[in-house]
């Protein structure tokens, strides 16, 4: 875990990674809850140690404040791309001629998957 940020200037954010168990411990040492992004945060704060075991990752998404997709999203472009089958619904269909894969000529028309 990093170090803690010992403080802040007066502007500056600094999200918290906050477990919903501890919500209330964190709200009495004046973190607050931004309902817009759905995360705690201290703002303003001269010394912020006492909030260092909330302090996100780097790599969190928390941490630039950036909000994570949803995860239907990703599986619902998957379905508007194209069909991607994996495990026991693959099938391999067997090559007819040597044009590219992603090239449809009139000899591998017939099998083709696509338009």
């Amino acid at each position: 875990m990093p170090a803690p940020t010992p403080w802040l200037g007066i502007n500056m954010r600094l999200n918290l990674k906050v477990p919903f168990a501890e919500k209330d411990q964190a709200k009495k040492l004046g973190a607050r809850w931004d309902a817009g992004r759905k995360i705690w945060y201290v703002e303003g704060k001269d010394d912020v140690s006492a909030f260092a075991r909330w302090s996100p990752t780097p790599h969190d998404a928390s941490a630039t404040g950036e909000a994570r997709p949803p995860k239907r999203a990703a599986a619902r472009n998957q379905e508007t791309s194209g069909t991607v089958q994996v495990g026991s619904n693959y099938v391999e269909h067997p090559r007819v001629c040597d044009c590219l894969p992603w090239e449809i000529c009139d000899k591998c028309r017939p099998t083709a998957l696509s338009r």
